[in-house]
């Protein structure tokens, strides 16, 4: 191993995936080896990530821990990809900290991408993967998901002035460094939102952003319940303008 060889680690969380875990891990495991330019470049290590599961996925994890040395298993007993992502966040001693989804929506070429861009640009701190970019796709999404979508995009734009394209692609990577000042300012967010709290924070602090279109396909065992989530994301908006309104005053 060199000096300049970077450490990258890959964050999966995970909520009851029995039925998906072991595909997205051995998926993975598989392109990293048949792909030498990256493990070349870089080395990895894919952490599991549990958050609460009741089902069988913690003996999946460890299986595959125990099955491949670069796949580690840690479990946490609080739900949310939020509470998941940040302590992957304060424990990661890697150069770059990734979250992928573990269903691998996005697809894993992109992986190499990601290497190459941080390799060749060192200024380059966050690369946000998007699905709404114009060089994007979107494969297999039901109508109903890409409105709720662009709707949250839509208000995240008016009421934040996000500048990226996309804040839930499921495809997040960050240096340690920027990774850990980030989290510090972040509220104790335990779900999805956290994730879009975590960009917009980098926004405000100018972390350098890049935004990476990726070609995304829709994994059709996930259910969605339109009112449910128009709600949710309308208070987790208000929850946190209420928050940065209340920073600005406080100091």
């Amino acid at each position: 191993m060199t000096n300049d060889k970077m450490q990258v680690e890959i964050l999966f969380p995970v909520l009851n995936e029995h039925k998906r875990l072991e595909r997205g891990i051995t998926t993975t495991v598989e392109y990293l080896n048949a792909h030498p330019q990256l493990t070349e470049a870089a080395d990895f290590r894919l952490t599991i990530i549990d958050n609460g599961s009741t089902d069988d996925t913690p003996e999946i994890g460890r299986r595959l821990a125990d099955r491949w040395p670069e796949v580690s298993y840690r479990r946490i007993e609080e739900r949310g990809v939020g509470i998941a992502f940040r302590t992957g966040v304060e424990e990661s001693s890697a150069d770059i900290i990734g979250q992928m989804d573990i269903d691998l929506s996005t697809d894993i070429r992109y992986l190499s991408r990601v290497i190459s861009a941080f390799r060749k640009h060192p200024e380059i701190d966050y690369i946000n993967g998007t699905r709404f970019s114009l060089r994007s796709k979107t494969i297999g999404r039901k109508w109903y998901r890409m409105i709720t979508s662009m709707g949250m995009l839509f208000l995240l734009k008016t009421v934040f002035l996000m500048r990226s394209t996309d804040a839930l692609c499921g495809f997040t990577w960050v240096r340690r460094t920027a990774a850990r000042e980030i989290a510090a300012v972040t509220r104790p967010e335990r779900g999805w939102f956290y994730m879009v709290e975590f960009l917009l924070r980098a926004e405000r602090m100018d972390v350098k952003i890049v935004d990476l279109p990726v070609v995304f396909t829709e994994d059709y065992d996930t259910t969605v319940h339109v009112g449910n989530t128009i709600l949710n994301y309308l208070k987790n908006i208000a929850d946190l303008r209420i928050a940065l309104w209340r920073e600005r005053f406080t100091g």
